[in-house]
C-alpha cells in the first residue's frame, strides 16, 4: 500500500489525525517534525536559530528517508510543500492529502512555543496561510476540510485509505 501523507497548516491537525488513522488501519505512523529531531539529534528550534534554511535542509533529508516507506502515514511539517524537491519524493510513494484548516479556526489551537514560525506573533498564521494555500492545493491528491468535525475528518481520511487498498 502507498503511504499516506498528510500536509497542511501547523495546527491543522496533521498528526492527531495521522496517529487517529494509523492505528485504526494498524499502520506506521510518522510525525516527520519528531523524526527530524530524532535524526538530525536537534530540535527544530535549534535550526530555525541557525536559519530557516539549515531548517528546511534537514526537513529534506528527513522526507527523503520517509519517503522509503511502505504503507504508512506521514504527517509533515506545515513547510514541507516549500519545496518541489519534498513533494516530488512523497509523491512517488505516496498519496497527498491536505488537511484544510482556515487560519481564523487554527489561531487559538496553537503552541507558538512549539512552532518556531509563530513564536514571535501569532497572527503570521494568516499571511503563511496566504503563502502556501495554493502549494497545498498544487501537490494534494486529496483534500479534506477540517471545520472542527473530528469524526468527519478521520471518516474521510479512512475512506481515501480504503480507496488505496481496494
Amino acid at each position: 500500500m502507498k503511504n499516506i501523507v498528510l500536509i497542511g497548516m501547523p495546527g491543522c491537525g496533521k498528526s492527531t489525525f495521522g496517529k487517529r488513522m494509523a492505528k485504526r488501519l494498524q499502520l506506521p505512523f510518522y510525525d516527520a517534525d519528531s523524526v527530524l529531531e530524532e535524526r538530525e539529534q536537534r530540535t527544530i528550534k535549534s535550526f530555525f536559530a541557525e536559519s530557516e534554511e539549515a531548517f528546511r535542509e534537514a526537513e529534506t533529508r528527513t522526507l527523503a528517508y520517509l519517503a522509503e516507506c511502505d504503507g504508512a502515514v506521514i504527517a509533515t511539517g506545515g513547510g514541507a510543500v516549500k519545496r518541489a524537491e519534498n513533494m516530488e519524493l512523497l509523491k512517488r510513494s505516496g498519496v497527498v492529502v491536505f488537511i484544510d484548516r482556515k487560519p481564523e479556526n487554527i489561531i487559538g489551537c496553537i503552541d507558538g512555543d512549539a512552532r518556531p514560525l509563530l513564536a514571535a506573533d501569532k497572527q503570521k498564521i494568516y499571511s503563511l496561510y496566504n503563502e502556501r494555500i495554493a502549494l497545498y492545493r498544487r501537490y494534494a491528491d486529496y483534500t479534506i476540510d477540517n471545520n472542527g468535525d473530528f469524526g468527519r475528518v478521520l471518516h474521510e481520511l479512512l475512506n481515501i485509505a480504503a480507496k488505496l487498498e481496494g
